[in-house]
């Protein structure tokens, strides 16, 4: 295939699919290389955002997705009625920076690090779409493990866990808890719905 028709056959795919897909997946219906999907999808990319066009194409760990571009949320939003909502809490922000940074982990732990019950942040922030389960730990009781998704990266505009910003060094328990939670902050966060929690201390 020439280059044009794989980045027409990118876009077309991705634009139909209105989710994510894996680079493996359309580089075996193309029948080329994964490696030229990937390439190919951040030169468009690139083109996009050169062009200040209103579609953008990320990546997202092995998966690519077409949405639209940050810059024109705004006109996006009032075009389609829909508001803005409020950011995550930062109930929410602690326990997605412990799932974050120590992944796979179970509530337990979650609560462990920040102190207090987190049943309540933890289903909301899976309702979100946010975290996932992903396993059991292999002790008694069999406890839940979770990990972010592909919704946290588009979140937080990372295509990989791996862009997380580094954790300083802590002085403490109490000190490394507040830098999880700086760290994280320091990402761009997007829309999120609005939510309370009341905890038990």
């Amino acid at each position: 295939m020439e280059i044009r028709d794989i980045e027409g056959a990118i876009e077309g795919i991705l634009f139909a699919a209105g989710e994510p897909v894996t680079a493996k997946r359309i580089a075996a219906v193309l029948g080329i290389e994964e490696r030229l999907v990937l390439d190919t999808a951040a030169a468009l990319g690139d083109r996009y955002s050169f062009e200040r066009r209103g579609i953008r194409i990320i990546r997202l760990e092995d998966s690519l997705q077409m949405c639209s571009a940050p810059e024109y949320a705004d006109e996006i939003r009032l075009a389609l009625e829909t508001r803005k909502p409020p950011q995550l809490s930062q109930t929410s922000l602690e326990v997605l920076a412990v799932v974050a940074y120590f992944q796979p982990v179970t509530r337990a732990y979650i609560e462990q690090v920040r102190g207090v019950d987190s049943a309540y942040t933890v289903g909301l922030l899976q309702n979100k779409g946010l975290i996932e389960p992903c396993g059991k730990l292999a002790v008694p009781g069999r406890p839940v493990l979770f990990k972010t998704t592909d919704t946290f990266l588009r979140t937080f505009n990372i295509s990989s866990i791996d862009e997380l910003p580094p954790l300083p060094d802590s002085g403490g328990e109490e000190d490394g808890q507040m830098k999880i939670i700086e760290a994280i902050n320091a990402l761009k966060t997007v829309d999120s719905a609005p939510e309370t929690e009341a905890e038990a201390t």
